[in-house]
Protein backbone atom coordinates (compact mmCIF):
# COMPACT_ATOMS: atom_id res chain seq x y z
CA UNK A 1 0.00 0.00 0.00
CA UNK A 2 3.03 2.29 0.23
CA UNK A 3 3.14 2.64 -3.56
CA UNK A 4 -0.29 4.17 -3.68
CA UNK A 5 0.24 6.80 -1.02
CA UNK A 6 1.91 10.17 -1.56
CA UNK A 7 5.39 9.90 -0.01
CA UNK A 8 6.71 13.30 -1.21
CA UNK A 9 6.49 15.95 1.49
CA UNK A 10 4.27 18.92 0.66
CA UNK A 11 7.15 21.44 0.86
CA UNK A 12 9.08 19.60 -1.95
CA UNK A 13 6.17 18.94 -4.29
CA UNK A 14 6.35 22.32 -6.01
CA UNK A 15 10.11 22.06 -6.65
CA UNK A 16 9.75 18.93 -8.79
CA UNK A 17 9.40 20.22 -12.31
CA UNK A 18 10.14 18.54 -15.58
CA UNK A 19 9.24 19.19 -19.15
CA UNK A 20 7.28 16.38 -20.72
CA UNK A 21 8.39 17.32 -24.21
CA UNK A 22 12.08 16.78 -23.40
CA UNK A 23 11.45 13.05 -23.39
CA UNK A 24 9.82 13.11 -26.81
CA UNK A 25 11.93 13.24 -29.94
CA UNK A 26 11.63 16.27 -32.14
CA UNK A 27 10.61 14.00 -35.04
CA UNK A 28 6.88 13.52 -35.18
CA UNK A 29 5.92 9.88 -35.51
CA UNK A 30 2.97 9.21 -37.77
CA UNK A 31 1.69 5.80 -36.76
CA UNK A 32 -0.59 5.66 -39.80
CA UNK A 33 2.24 6.22 -42.31
CA UNK A 34 3.05 2.50 -42.79
CA UNK A 35 -0.60 1.62 -43.34
CA UNK A 36 -1.01 4.53 -45.74
CA UNK A 37 2.09 3.50 -47.71
CA UNK A 38 0.88 -0.09 -47.91
CA UNK A 39 -2.57 1.05 -49.05
CA UNK A 40 -1.07 3.27 -51.74
CA UNK A 41 1.07 0.40 -53.01
CA UNK A 42 -1.94 -1.91 -53.03
CA UNK A 43 -3.97 0.56 -55.10
CA UNK A 44 -1.16 1.38 -57.55
CA UNK A 45 2.14 -0.51 -57.36
CA UNK A 46 5.01 1.89 -56.70
CA UNK A 47 2.82 4.60 -55.20
CA UNK A 48 3.79 3.55 -51.67
CA UNK A 49 7.45 3.86 -52.61
CA UNK A 50 6.75 7.35 -53.97
CA UNK A 51 4.96 8.18 -50.70
CA UNK A 52 8.10 7.06 -48.83
CA UNK A 53 10.24 9.20 -51.20
CA UNK A 54 12.11 6.12 -52.44
CA UNK A 55 11.67 6.90 -56.11
CA UNK A 56 14.52 4.62 -57.20
CA UNK A 57 12.45 1.56 -56.20
CA UNK A 58 9.56 2.35 -58.57
CA UNK A 59 11.31 1.01 -61.72
CA UNK A 60 12.24 -2.16 -59.81
CA UNK A 61 8.60 -2.68 -58.80
CA UNK A 62 7.32 -2.16 -62.34
CA UNK A 63 10.14 -4.26 -63.75
CA UNK A 64 9.32 -7.20 -61.50
CA UNK A 65 5.58 -7.02 -62.14
CA UNK A 66 6.12 -6.34 -65.86
CA UNK A 67 8.45 -9.31 -66.35
CA UNK A 68 5.98 -11.60 -64.61
CA UNK A 69 3.11 -10.26 -66.70
CA UNK A 70 5.14 -10.63 -69.91
CA UNK A 71 5.91 -14.29 -69.22
CA UNK A 72 2.29 -14.92 -68.22
CA UNK A 73 1.01 -13.48 -71.51
CA UNK A 74 3.64 -15.29 -73.60
CA UNK A 75 3.03 -18.68 -71.99
CA UNK A 76 -0.74 -18.22 -72.14
CA UNK A 77 -0.52 -17.49 -75.88
CA UNK A 78 1.56 -20.61 -76.49
CA UNK A 79 -0.74 -22.70 -74.32
CA UNK A 80 -3.78 -21.53 -76.29
CA UNK A 81 -2.03 -22.30 -79.62
CA UNK A 82 -1.33 -25.90 -78.66
CA UNK A 83 -4.73 -26.29 -77.06
CA UNK A 84 -6.52 -25.00 -80.15
CA UNK A 85 -4.39 -27.26 -82.38
CA UNK A 86 -5.35 -30.26 -80.25
CA UNK A 87 -9.07 -29.37 -80.34
CA UNK A 88 -8.92 -28.80 -84.11
CA UNK A 89 -7.29 -32.19 -84.60
CA UNK A 90 -9.91 -33.93 -82.44
CA UNK A 91 -12.71 -32.23 -84.40
CA UNK A 92 -11.24 -33.35 -87.72
CA UNK A 93 -10.01 -29.92 -88.80
CA UNK A 94 -6.58 -28.92 -90.09
CA UNK A 95 -4.43 -27.87 -87.10
CA UNK A 96 -1.41 -25.53 -86.92
CA UNK A 97 1.03 -28.30 -85.98
CA UNK A 98 0.47 -31.29 -88.27
CA UNK A 99 4.02 -32.54 -87.68
CA UNK A 100 3.34 -33.20 -83.97
CA UNK A 101 1.56 -36.17 -82.47
CA UNK A 102 -1.32 -35.92 -80.01
CA UNK A 103 1.01 -36.71 -77.10
CA UNK A 104 3.35 -33.87 -78.07
CA UNK A 105 0.42 -31.43 -78.20
CA UNK A 106 -0.83 -32.59 -74.79
CA UNK A 107 2.65 -32.34 -73.24
CA UNK A 108 3.14 -28.87 -74.76
CA UNK A 109 -0.18 -27.78 -73.24
CA UNK A 110 0.87 -29.05 -69.82
CA UNK A 111 4.28 -27.38 -70.07
CA UNK A 112 2.95 -23.96 -71.07
CA UNK A 113 0.10 -24.12 -68.55
CA UNK A 114 2.61 -24.86 -65.77
CA UNK A 115 4.88 -22.02 -66.96
CA UNK A 116 1.88 -19.67 -67.19
CA UNK A 117 0.74 -20.51 -63.68
CA UNK A 118 4.26 -20.07 -62.30
CA UNK A 119 4.52 -16.68 -63.97
CA UNK A 120 1.19 -15.66 -62.41
CA UNK A 121 2.37 -16.72 -58.95
CA UNK A 122 5.61 -14.78 -59.36
CA UNK A 123 3.69 -11.71 -60.53
CA UNK A 124 1.42 -11.91 -57.48
CA UNK A 125 4.49 -12.39 -55.28
CA UNK A 126 6.11 -9.26 -56.77
CA UNK A 127 2.88 -7.33 -56.12
CA UNK A 128 2.72 -8.50 -52.50
CA UNK A 129 6.43 -7.75 -51.95
CA UNK A 130 5.79 -4.25 -53.30
CA UNK A 131 3.18 -3.72 -50.58
CA UNK A 132 5.39 -5.23 -47.86
CA UNK A 133 8.35 -3.10 -48.97
CA UNK A 134 6.30 0.10 -48.78
CA UNK A 135 5.05 -0.82 -45.30
CA UNK A 136 8.47 -1.78 -43.92
CA UNK A 137 10.16 1.28 -45.44
CA UNK A 138 7.57 3.55 -43.84
CA UNK A 139 8.20 1.85 -40.48
CA UNK A 140 11.97 2.24 -40.81
CA UNK A 141 11.68 5.94 -41.69
CA UNK A 142 10.43 6.47 -38.14
CA UNK A 143 13.41 4.66 -36.61
CA UNK A 144 15.71 6.85 -34.53
CA UNK A 145 19.15 6.89 -36.16
CA UNK A 146 20.60 10.17 -34.93
CA UNK A 147 24.23 10.80 -33.90
CA UNK A 148 23.54 9.98 -30.25
CA UNK A 149 23.22 6.32 -31.21
CA UNK A 150 26.64 4.89 -32.00
CA UNK A 151 28.89 1.91 -31.56
CA UNK A 152 32.49 2.78 -30.83
CA UNK A 153 35.38 0.51 -29.86
CA UNK A 154 36.57 1.05 -26.31
CA UNK A 155 40.13 0.58 -25.07
CA UNK A 156 40.38 -1.38 -21.89
CA UNK A 157 42.33 0.55 -19.24
CA UNK A 158 44.35 -2.48 -18.10
CA UNK A 159 45.66 -3.87 -21.40
CA UNK A 160 45.32 -0.80 -23.66
CA UNK A 161 44.33 -3.12 -26.53
CA UNK A 162 41.34 -2.34 -28.72
CA UNK A 163 38.33 -4.39 -27.74
CA UNK A 164 34.64 -4.37 -28.42
CA UNK A 165 32.28 -3.47 -25.65
CA UNK A 166 29.00 -1.80 -24.93
CA UNK A 167 28.61 1.54 -23.33
CA UNK A 168 25.36 3.25 -22.51
CA UNK A 169 25.27 6.98 -22.04
CA UNK A 170 22.16 8.94 -21.22
CA UNK A 171 22.28 12.68 -21.78
CA UNK A 172 19.73 15.13 -20.49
Amino acid sequence: MQAQTDTIPAKHRDSLHFKADTLISSNKINILAPAKAAFYSAVLPGLGQAYNKQYWKIPIVYGAIGVGAYFYITNNTEYNKYRQAYFDRKNGLQDAFPQYTDDVLINAQKYYRRQRDTAMLLTILAYVLNIIDANVSAHLKQWNVNDNLSFKPVQLPVTQKPALGLQMQISF
